[in-house]
């Protein structure tokens, strides 16, 4: 009876001694493994689809940046925190188009603005004037299309477009008569909007050849067409600069945006993930072994130091950057073996502080 009595003990002991382990082992699966990825993505016209989005673009900005996250999580579901997605996609941004009869002031109309007899502007206030006292009560988005007598050494006739837009009018200028003749037109206007749309982007490549601009900037112009019985009416239409070519906008802007993994979910983010280089490191004095020293009683053994050096070469590479801008800085350190840590700062009150 003893012997079997000690074998039921050990048995006893072996079975209940399994349940820590296997809450431990449950612990150990319960730790979820962090991964870090980074990826370039652009939404594509079956992602619209699938988001339940009518067209393939978002309706603005603001739905843009509340749907992709979890366009992310589906695409992405083990990345966890300080991963990140640069994501290209359209939305629906409209600019306003305007149209107006064209009116031709009268030599009375120039004097009684200019007080003087020469039935012509010669001051670019001359324009805003007659626009107060023509127009008392202008509504936001009322347009007019003036046909005017400029003098500049010489006098040439002019058409305008005015809007009033934010209490104030603001100016779309139009084609002169050469311009309209440089693209093959007899007379100062285009027979239709087809081919106004055709060769005004050729025309905007000669305006803008001296003033370049930045891929996906957006401008307004304004044209004429002839609508019979004397009379002429402005147009504006508005086009989009690839960056090589103008295009006709058609209220469909592209845009880039970075999102970051907060260790929950994904959000529209501006971190840049940055690598110190050798130039980096001779700023701040590292530049013998292209390292942080983070050993026990060294120069970047605290976090304090080695921020302190990470402010000055931000501040010295990105002086630009605004309150709010965010990186993740990889450097090299020697802790007795070479590695490379990350620093994640944001920049708050003209200096970077941790994140």
């Amino acid at each position: 009876m003893k012997k079997i009595f000690y074998s039921f003990a050990i048995l006893t002991l072996i079975f209940t001694s399994c349940e820590p382990m296997e809450d431990i082992y449950t612990e150990i699966d319960a730790v979820e493994k962090v991964i870090v990825g980074e990826t370039t993505y652009t939404v594509t016209d079956g992602d619209y689809d699938d988001l339940g989005l009518s067209y393939a673009n978002f309706g603005s900005l603001s739905e843009a940046k509340t749907m992709i996250p979890g366009l992310l999580s589906d695409m992405f579901p083990v990345w966890g925190k300080n991963s990140s997605a640069l994501v290209t996609f359209k939305h629906y941004n409209k600019v306003n188009t305007y149209s107006a009869y064209v009116y031709a002031l009268s030599d009375a109309e120039h004097n009684a603005i200019t007080g003087k007899t020469y039935g012509n502007f010669d001051k670019s206030y001359h324009l805003t004037n007659y626009l107060d006292a023509t127009y008392t009560s202008p509504s936001e988005g009322d347009f007019v299309s003036l046909r005017y007598r400029w003098y500049a050494g010489g006098e040439t006739t002019k058409t305008d477009g005015f809007v009033y837009t934010g209490g104030s009018w603001n100016r779309f200028i139009g084609f002169t008569k050469d311009e309209y003749k440089a693209m093959g037109e007899s007379y100062p206007n285009f027979s239709s909007h087809d081919e106004a749309a055709a060769k005004m982007p050729v025309a905007l490549a000669d305006v803008y050849k001296y003033n370049q601009q930045n891929a996906g900037t957006i401008v307004s112009a304004m044209y004429e067409l002839y609508k019979g019985g004397g009379r002429t009416k402005s147009y504006t239409s508005n086009f989009i600069f690839d960056g090589t070519t103008w295009s006709k906008y058609n209220n469909v802007m592209g845009e880039t945006i970075q999102f970051g993994h907060d260790g929950n979910v994904w959000v529209p983010d501006n971190t840049i993930k940055y690598t110190l280089t050798s130039a980096d490191y001779d700023l701040v004095g590292n530049g013998r072994y292209g390292n942080f020293d983070v050993r026990s009683g060294k120069d970047e053994e605290t976090v304090a130091a080695r921020l302190a050096k990470i402010n000055t070469i931000l501040l010295n590479n990105f002086p630009g950057d605004a309150d709010g801008q965010k990186y993740i800085v990889s450097y090299n350190i020697y802790n007795g073996a070479a590695g490379v840590w990350d620093m994640a700062v944001v920049k708050s009150g003209g200096a970077y502080i941790l994140q």
